[in-house]
């Protein structure tokens, strides 16, 4: 009896551990989650190795620029030349180039003007809105290309197609030329107060002054690459820029009261500024904390000067893969040396005194924190400069500069809101430094690889700013709302074609890679593997396979079945606990089996039918000679024989005492059935509470999943009572169903208001989040 016991549990052991449902069962899913995706990935090379490392014969273009730019104050408009030298190190003959023209995405008759879906003006559109759709229509935008040439000024064929331009070469470049050609053209700089650029000019009424931030401003060479030749898919706004490293030499003309920063170092600093800025400038390389170069005075003595004498600012910039610069009469300026890897680098904020006293409190001192916690996580910052800038444009980054938007109030005063607004986006944009500026991803194909990275580290970055700041994304919580919503689209979706661009392109790759580093790998292992993903592909063009294959290979973990759930579908976490079941071992004895059996019957309520009947007339009790035995006081169905009492001894006297043990034990035997409601599969993490007071946090791995993704059972043993079990305690997996997350059930309440029937009247708490969706999220104004 006890080898049939034993052998009986056990089996249910392993029954309940495998939890395996047969293959038409209701249970059964068709989609193995577990399978190994690389056959999704590109084949391994000598260029890409299936280690995620560039290979031994891993090449890459390269352009450098010399650039002269006028910048016509009174008409808004840019001309300039740039001198192009373009380095084949591909092992590939090209007979012709392909340069980006972004600026043409502003002309009339553009692909993006023509994509725009139409606004709805019901019930009503804000003056701004309306002005965009006139200034847009109306707008002579895009590029007037005056002349390609090649070094002898001598004319190159060319074609101009939408947002790009092929240049036709005489000879066909081999591997190891190079080829100089030059490119004359001219722009009306866009108002990017009315139309939806990343860069462009702010108009001030009140002070008749301008501030210009100038990205995507000069013909740039399209990359070429390994992956995909020429990058030159359309420009239609939103899939960002795929370029060249370079250096770069550009002569900027202005106004000679306007100050200009850009990205690299100013090689002229004694032509164009006054003495006291250059000493200010010294004494703040070894500052520890922001101080003047240009005093708000003093900026304020600039733009009351309009000047219409000209000076020229040079600049000079090694190894970065773009170009942009900013400039205005109203610049404050402050600076503070941050040493990073033994050297000093330069954090620099400019910004006009509409936006004091917030920039100067925090706008440098974001900078140097974000090259410090970056540096950290990825490499050292390897430029001399980092600069934040005040303008017109609420968030978008260039190499060593970047333009950031919130202001205060006009009468200084500021929302909590604004502050933190501030301090997030100034950290996600210089932290675009690191990705793509030196990790060189694709971003006009995968937004998220830039994006989403540097979101993630963004948050990284503000919680090491102060303790509980409130980032909007990074916890798995906050990704919730997004993950439960339809009208989604893969991560690894083209940029162009993702819908929910926030949620998509930065929420939820920084969300996947916070569990990914917190539940599923532990710190030390992601931040070792992510670190090694970013020094091997520093300076050099990496692939989503690149990033997947690198983090497996530095983590030693195999990690498919979280791209496949997390970046190549749509599937979201909703796990359940289905049931719970407690099993207690029977020892065979009778007399205890009937003392339970009593205890059951003496606990339960009688039926209704039997409550409804007690009071019948019954016939045995007035027909005599119905009544024996069983009907007497002395019959007990559940009295135990002395023949059973007996076989049980019997059966104990043969067992060993380490089975007579056994018997004795009151050990419960729980068995919890967890199911995937949602897809995707994930770690099973819940925390079990006894009635004794006392819970522990219980933790399965993803694998738990492997032989049915939908449905699977796990034996929990314990001497200890359980009285609830919660799943996903710490909110630590991104579930999106809490109300299943309990056992036993628990109601999760959902609250509504009440309000007077008054339409024209909200109350405050409407009021509140009109006010929240006004302030537009910093990575969606971008375009």
């Amino acid at each position: 009896m006890t080898r049939t016991l034993l052998a009986l549990l056990a089996s249910l052991i392993s029954t309940w551990a495998v939890a395996q449902p047969l293959p038409n069962s209701k249970h059964s899913d068709p989609i193995d989650r577990f399978y190994q995706i690389d056959q999704w990935w590109p084949t391994p090379n000598d260029q890409r190795t299936a280690s995620g490392s560039p290979g031994p014969d891993y090449w890459q273009q390269r352009a450098d620029y010399d650039i002269d730019v006028t910048l016509d104050d009174k008409n808004q408009r840019l001309e300039g030349v740039s001198r192009i030298t373009y380095h084949n190190r591909s092992p590939h003959t090209l007979g012709y180039l392909w340069v980006q023209l972004d600026q043409n995405r502003f002309k009339p008759d553009s692909d993006s003007n023509k994509v725009q879906s139409a606004p709805n003006p019901s019930p009503r559109m804000s003056f701004r809105a309306m002005n965009s759709i006139f200034k847009r229509m109306l707008f002579e935008g895009g590029y007037k290309i005056e002349a390609v040439t090649d070094s002898k000024q001598q004319p190159l064929d060319h074609t101009i197609v939408k947002t790009m331009m092929r240049i036709d070469l005489e000879k066909p470049l081999k591997p190891g030329q190079s080829f100089e050609f030059h490119v004359n053209f001219s722009f009306n700089i866009v108002n990017a107060k009315l139309m939806s650029a990343r860069g462009g000019f702010e108009f001030f009424e009140k002070d008749k002054n301008y501030i210009y931030e100038m990205a995507q401003w000069f013909p740039r060479v399209v990359s070429y690459t390994d992956y995909t030749g020429w990058q030159h898919k359309q420009f239609l706004g939103r899939g960002e820029f795929t370029l060249e490293l370079g250096d770069y030499v550009v002569r900027i003309n202005v106004p000679d009261d306007m100050v200009v920063a850009a990205t690299g170092e100013l090689q002229n600093a004694a032509e164009v500024m006054e003495p006291a800025w250059i000493e200010r400038l010294a004494k703040a390389k070894t500052a520890t904390k922001p101080m003047f170069v240009i005093t708000p005075d003093e900026a304020k003595e600039n733009q009351a000067k309009g000047s219409k004498k000209t000076e020229t600012w040079v600049f000079a910039a090694k190894n970065v893969r773009d170009f942009a610069f900013a400039a205005s009469r109203k610049f404050i300026w402050d600076a503070m040396g941050v040493e990073v890897d033994g050297k000093q680098v330069l954090a620099m904020s400019f910004y006009p005194n509409e936006a004091e006293p917030l920039w100067s409190q925090y706008s440098t001192e974001a900078i140097a924190h974000t090259l410090e916690v970056y540096g950290r996580y990825s490499f050292a910052y390897p430029y001399p400069v980092a600069i934040s800038v005040n303008g017109p444009v609420y968030g978008m980054e260039y190499p060593m500069i970047c333009f950031n938007g919130p202001r205060p109030e006009e009468d200084g005063t500021y929302s909590k809101a604004t502050k933190y607004g501030l301090i997030s986006v100034v950290i996600h944009e210089v932290g675009h430094n690191f990705y793509p500026m030196i990790v060189n991803s694709d971003e006009r194909q995968w937004t998220w690889m830039d994006e989403g990275l540097n979101s993630f580290l963004q948050y990284l970055a503000e919680q090491e700013w102060e303790e509980n700041y409130p980032s909007r994304r990074g916890d798995p919580e906050k990704i919730v709302p997004y993950m439960r919503g339809s009208f989604q689209r893969p991560i690894m979706t083209g940029s162009e074609e993702i819908l929910q661009f926030g949620d998509n392109a930065y929420g939820k790759p920084a969300t996947a890679l916070n569990i990914l580093r917190e539940t599923v790998l532990g710190r030390e292992l992601f931040d070792f593997a992510f670190r090694e993903y970013a020094r091997r592909w520093k300076f050099k063009r990496p692939t989503p396979a690149d990033f997947f294959r690198t983090m497996e290979d530095a983590s030693g973990i195999d990690l498919d079945w979280f791209w496949r759930g997390w970046f190549y579908s749509t599937d979201h976490v909703d796990l359940a606990i289905s049931d719970v079941k407690l099993y207690q071992i029977d020892a065979g004895d009778p007399d205890q089996a009937a003392e339970r059996k009593r205890k059951q019957r003496e606990e339960k309520e009688p039926t209704l039918s039997q409550q409804r009947n007690k009071d019948l007339r019954k016939r045995i009790d007035w027909q005599p000679g119905l009544k024996d035995f069983y009907n007497s006081a002395e019959y007990d169905e559940l009295a135990v024989e002395d023949s059973a009492r007996k076989s049980f001894q019997k059966m104990l006297d043969d067992l060993d005492p380490k089975d007579r043990a056994m018997l004795r034990r009151t050990t419960n035997f729980y068995v919890i059935e967890f199911e995937n409601v949602g897809g995707l599969v994930m770690p099973v993490i819940m925390r079990i509470y006894y009635t004794d007071n006392t819970n522990e946090l219980v933790t399965y791995p993803p694998q738990i999943w492997r032989q049915n993704s939908k449905s699977v059972k796990k034996l929990w043993v314990t001497e200890k009572e359980i009285a609830r079990i919660v799943l996903d305690p710490r909110r630590e997996i991104a579930d999106t169903e809490e109300s299943n997350n309990h056992w036993p059930e628990r109601f999760i309440p959902s609250r509504f208001q009440l309000y007077k029937s008054n339409r024209s009247s909200r109350n405050p708490m409407q009021k509140d989040r009109a006010k929240k969706k006004a302030e537009q999220k910093p990575e969606e104004k971008k375009d």
